[in-house]
């Protein structure tokens, strides 16, 4: 028989006690995370909406999404907008109801106007539905690439150098 299973099968037939556990005085920091005393996390910070003017003077909203890692268009605005270059993508898009969606594919350096900023932007373009009330999704790369300083303490965001 193994050690382990002899060690095992003593301590469960009572014949074989451990050892008396010995106390060790933590340090303050350990000991408020076991207690759980700490402050509790923040959110992450929330999204929101803002004006925008994409291509040659289209005005839309697009949602500010911090959780979104990438940019997004429904097809039907792309085609509304005119643009032609759109790159095919094998990539897939699970959704937030956690269907999968296949992109027509990705348009790259649209030109995204936002306040006095004007950055290109990558968008991979889905078919969506017709009732979309905010038709682009603007994620982390978006608020990276525009600098932009969000306080989800004091709901605040500063977009912009």
């Amino acid at each position: 028989m193994p050690k382990y299973a002899k060690f095992i099968k003593d301590l469960l037939t009572n014949n074989r006690k451990l050892e008396e556990l010995e106390t060790i005085a933590l340090p303050q920091n350990c000991s408020l995370k076991i207690q759980r005393k700490l402050l509790n996390k923040l959110n992450d910070p929330w999204s929101f909406i803002i004006p925008c003017v994409i291509g040659k003077g289209m005005q839309e909203k697009a949602l500010e999404d911090s959780g979104a890692s990438i940019n997004v268009m429904p097809y039907k605005l792309f085609l509304k907008l005119g643009l032609e270059d759109m790159r095919p993508t094998r990539m897939t898009i699970k959704l937030e109801d956690w269907s999968i969606k296949k992109p027509r594919g990705v348009s790259e350096d649209v030109l995204v106007r936002v306040d006095k900023l004007i950055i290109p932007v990558d968008f991979v373009i889905i078919d969506v539905d017709d009732d979309v009330k905010v038709p682009l999704i603007l994620g982390r790369p978006f608020l990276n690439t525009i600098g932009a300083l969000i306080d989800p303490r004091g709901y605040e965001t500063h977009l912009g150098p």
